[in-house]
């Protein structure tokens, strides 16, 4: 795996030149919002967190974090409130892609630059940038992981993430990109939503257990709270090491639960890479007019299983 440096990311992912302003203006005081769908999540901490870091390298930054509270009116509430109070930029990673159109049109029409991260909006034209994970590549790593473990064929359980979210339909794009070619061998089996929580992950797999004659070989989830709620199941029936799951999101959590075993992998989608890469972007703009020379930026995902566990970008954390 590559290591997304500050500097890779603004010479390479990001692709931004510094222009003979930069010196002048490298010390411009800027407030920018960072705006979470919902600080409930793991990822969504580690993320805005990251972010408050880098604004601390590239100095006198202010930055304000907003929790949505997994509502689109709150989240909204948060970038109307910081438009009025004069940011001079906006990184977000929306609830949901179309339903924060509006609000973010609306910041782009007053003239905040805006960047999204993890979750892109397609509609709204104006924005600044977006950095993220290509999560259908990150969905076709679980299918292909699938295919590697289990060369002879397959019953899969797809425990898919919260509807209308940006991920959570192109990481089950990229999943069935892979099954559905080979779905004689690796038939899904059973397939439904248990909204990115680890509670729905949890009473779902075990609905979906109580139903069938035989468990499936292996569980994938579109991220790892499911997952981590899916193995909690299979402990209630016997299971662990009887079926594989795989996460997503590569959490310190799920890295631990795979150095122990009761996890099979997880898909690292390099959040802090994206949340630094993000913040480089809009900053340069906003000190150099720098604009990206790609307006779309997508990492990379890779699977993390035992032998490569040292690659994940959290390992750090790991107690």
């Amino acid at each position: 795996m590559k290591c997304f440096t500050r500097a890779a990311l603004l010479a390479g992912a990001v692709g931004l030149a510094l222009t003979g302003a930069a010196v002048a203006q490298a010390d411009k005081p800027l407030t920018i919002l960072a705006s979470s769908p919902n600080q409930a999540f793991p990822f969504f901490i580690h993320m805005m967190k990251q972010i408050e870091a880098e604004a601390d390298k590239l100095g006198n930054i202010t930055i304000t974090v907003t929790d949505g509270q997994d509502s689109t009116p709150k989240q909204t509430a948060d970038v109307e409130a910081a438009v009025a109070q004069g940011v001079d930029g906006i990184v977000i990673s929306p609830k949901d892609v179309d339903a924060m159109a509006p609000a973010i049109q609306a910041a782009v029409d007053a003239g905040v630059p805006v960047v999204t991260i993890d979750r892109r909006v397609d509609n709204v034209p104006g924005i600044l940038a977006h950095v993220g994970a290509d999560n259908v590549k990150g969905g076709e790593a679980q299918g292909n992981l699938i295919l590697e473990l289990f060369p002879d064929g397959a019953n899969v359980m797809n425990l898919q993430g919260q509807p209308g979210t940006s991920p959570a339909i192109d990481r089950n794009k990229g999943l069935h990109n892979v099954l559905d070619t080979v779905k004689d061998k690796y038939p899904i089996v059973f397939e439904d939503t248990a909204n990115f929580t680890r509670e729905k992950g949890l009473s779902v797999t075990e609905s979906a257990l109580a139903g069938m004659e035989t468990p499936p070989d292996v569980i994938v989830a579109a991220n790892d709270d499911m997952a981590l709620g899916a193995i909690e199941a299979l402990k209630g029936r016997d299971l662990i090491g009887e079926v594989a799951v795989i996460g997503f999101d590569a959490l310190p959590e799920a890295i631990a639960a795979i150095q122990e075993g009761t996890l099979t992998a997880s898909i690292e989608q390099l959040p802090g890479g994206q949340s630094r890469g993000a913040l480089d972007t809009l900053v340069a703009f906003l000190r150099e007019g720098a604009k990206p020379a790609e307006q779309v930026v997508l990492l990379t995902p890779i699977a993390i299983t035992k032998d490569n566990i040292n690659e994940a970008e959290r390992i750090g954390e790991v107690q």
